[in-house]
């Protein structure tokens, strides 16, 4: 919003030649009081709409509340080398040790728990590799013992593959992670086959 001084206002005051020296300091000071006013209006309407576009979620946001947006994480499942997790007589968490971004620290490469700090959406997507065998290649997302989605495959011969994905409203302490069922096995190596990844969208 952009509000001007109108130079014609102090025209207007000066049109008579016959006005008096008393008269025209008058309408110079009604022309003064006049743009100190609209100055301060401008100044007021600035700062609204600042404020609005803070509340917002716009480019407003500094410092903590700014970081709090900036959440992303990838991992795979090795730190090293090459082998097979599973099979085992149980469900079990997935940790997935080779990190390669981590933004906002929000997932633990210790646990295999990703643990909201912000309350918002946010997107998850898992590729899960096998090769053929008797044993499928399955894991499932979770989310605060919530079984979400499933991602499964078994074929007897060749390599294979599994992926989901699935967007989450998430409150804060809320926490997701990867399981692989009981019986199953998952494939990984340097070449990063087997994969987590999560980011915020956006906070609510």
């Amino acid at each position: 919003m952009r509000i001007g001084y109108n130079p014609g206002t102090r025209a207007l005051c000066n049109a008579s030649g016959t006005a008096s020296a008393r008269r025209y300091q008058a309408c110079s000071l009604f022309a003064l009081c006049f743009t100190l006013t609209i100055n301060v209006t401008t100044r007021w309407v600035r700062t609204a709409e600042a404020e609005s576009e803070q509340r917002a979620g716009g480019t407003g946001l500094t410092g903590e509340s700014k970081l709090t947006k900036q959440l992303a994480f990838s991992a795979s499942l090795l730190a090293s080398g090459s082998g097979y997790t599973g099979p085992f007589n149980t469900d079990i968490t997935l940790i997935f040790k080779h990190v390669v971004t981590n933004i906002g620290n929000a997932y633990n490469p210790n646990t295999g728990l990703f643990t909201a700090p912000v309350r918002g959406v946010y997107h998850f997507d898992f590729h899960i590799f096998g090769h053929g065998s008797t044993d499928p290649t399955s894991a499932v997302l979770v989310k605060n013992g919530e079984q979400i989605c499933t991602s499964y495959t078994r074929q007897p011969s060749g390599d294979q593959k599994a992926s989901n994905g699935v967007s989450l409203l998430l409150e804060i302490g809320d926490v997701v992670f990867l399981r692989m069922w009981a019986n199953s096995k998952i494939y990984d190596n340097t070449h990063r086959h087997t994969t987590f990844s999560g980011h915020l969208l956006f906070t609510m």
